[in-house]
């Protein structure tokens, strides 16, 4: 007599073992493509707060079995009523760990690898053995970050068409309160995240004159202690907000600050929020927000489906409201364009071209470190990368790029004003003057 007990996959059956009119063109319905995804897909998983304990439940669920999670942070007593993955007894345990270890527990087979550290400090490589990157930030400098980094695996044919084998998909959410968003970036050929950067307000600014001689509100205090009083006790030093200890400082400073003013209601988490431009999270839009990039997720590695064109906005504030709007991606865009054009001269060192990128209009990026095809031409951090790498910046780039007519470099570093640096990679289209191979359609469109 045959099995009649429901299949674990059954909902996901009617997904990928059935044609349809909107499945993607490389759909091939079979228990063969259910097989191979559990098997071989590979998802990032960027965050494990509030987004990213419900997408790595979600995703879990939907039949991916290889996922990985990245997380710098440690679960916080603030984070209990909506971080669902997360207990008392986890309060002060890295989230990437406990959310890995919580997800396995609930799901059989799925294997969840953890990473307690910042994105900055994984090479770029380890981002490329992934096959779709799943964002769960609160941050628009770690999306600027994590899309750069994405954009930089793109190569371009002559003819300015995106390769198909290096693009890598990214499913971005975000929510504010009672509001959220889900949208798919397909480098080359959706808008990047800077494509519509535009679409994020900028942070609000309290006037200096405000904050130093008549504060009203607990905000008032915060930003005293942390855009005036940091700077007045520690000259010299710049504030790092993922700093535990920096953090607690301005907390304190703050304190005191409303003390003075009688001014009430400065905690540590609101501190944490204005000083991150951080907006409380809701459970139920998280919920919402991560089912649907669970589910482009899936449309994206099966192809069950066409996928989402391409950002979604959900808004429960006054009943409910879902629109889906299609941008359009920006020709010229910097980081998910061919990349910016370099001409130099084949005696360029590679101090000097480290040089350059300061002053270029278009990047102006200071303390940038260099790699080539993976490898580490100069690394400004950790301290044994710099020593390691210090002997090339007196090498001419054109040898250390093995003597080719032009190339792809990839440069991180910092740009933005003086009061707001921010960490960023961008992609160069290097190219010498004067070698064989070299045309003039190469050299059209330099800086």
């Amino acid at each position: 007599m045959a099995d009649t007990a429901p299949s674990r996959s059954r909902d996901l059956d009617k997904l990928l073992l059935r044609a349809g009119n909107l499945v993607g063109p490389t759909f091939e319905p079979g228990t063969e493509l259910r097989d191979d995804l559990q098997e071989y897909a590979r998802i990032l998983v960027v965050g494990a707060g509030g987004l990213g304990c419900e997408l790595l439940k979600d995703l879990a669920l939907s039949g991916f079995k290889n996922l990985e999670v990245i997380d710098m942070d440690r679960i916080e007593v603030s984070n209990l009523n909506r971080q669902f993955l997360f207990r008392m007894e986890d309060v002060g345990k890295p989230k990437a760990e406990v959310a890995a270890k919580r997800v396995m527990e609930r799901v059989s087979g799925v294997n969840i690898v953890p990473h307690f550290c910042r994105i900055e400090d994984k090479d770029i490589s380890f981002y490329n053995d992934f096959n779709i990157i799943v964002l769960g930030l609160d941050s628009i400098e770690a999306r600027s970050y994590i899309n750069a980094v994405a954009c930089s695996f793109l190569e371009y044919e002559t003819d300015d068409k995106p390769r198909e084998e290096t693009i890598k998909p990214m499913v971005d959410g975000g929510t504010e309160g009672f509001k959220g968003h889900a949208r798919v970036i397909i480098p080359g050929v959706t808008p990047c995240f800077e494509c519509t950067i535009w679409l994020f307000p900028p942070q609000v600014k309290f006037p200096l004159c405000t904050l130093a001689e008549t504060p009203r509100t607990a905000a008032h205090c915060i930003e005293y202690a942390h855009l005036i009083k940091w700077d007045e006790v520690h000259s010299g030093k710049s504030f790092d907000p993922d700093d535990p200890e920096h953090m607690q400082w301005v907390y304190s400073e703050a304190v005191k600050r409303a003390e003075l003013f009688g001014i009430p209601g400065v905690t540590y988490s609101l501190t944490q929020g204005v000083v991150k431009n951080i907006i409380p999270a809701i459970a139920s839009t998280n919920a919402i927000i991560s089912a649907a990039c669970a589910l482009e997720t899936l449309k994206i590695a099966s192809g069950c489906s066409k996928t989402l064109s391409n950002y979604l906005t959900y808004n429960g504030v006054a009943g409910l409201h879902i629109k889906v709007t299609e941008f359009v991606k920006d020709k010229d865009c910097l980081v998910c364009g061919p990349g910016v054009l370099i001409e130099l001269d084949t005696s360029v060192t590679l101090e000097k071209f480290i040089n350059l990128l300061e002053e270029h209009p278009k990047l102006q990026l200071a303390k940038a470190s260099v790699t080539y095809q993976g490898k580490n031409l100069y690394m400004q951090a950790p301290p044994v990368l710099e020593e390691m790498t210090r002997s090339n910046l007196s090498l001419p780039l054109y040898d250390l790029m093995d003597k080719v007519a032009k190339d792809i470099l990839h440069v991180t570093g910092v740009t933005g004003q003086s009061d707001k640096k921010t960490s960023c990679l961008r992609k160069l289209r290097v190219v010498f003057r004067g070698v064989d191979g070299v045309t003039d359609m190469d050299m059209a469109g330099g800086a």
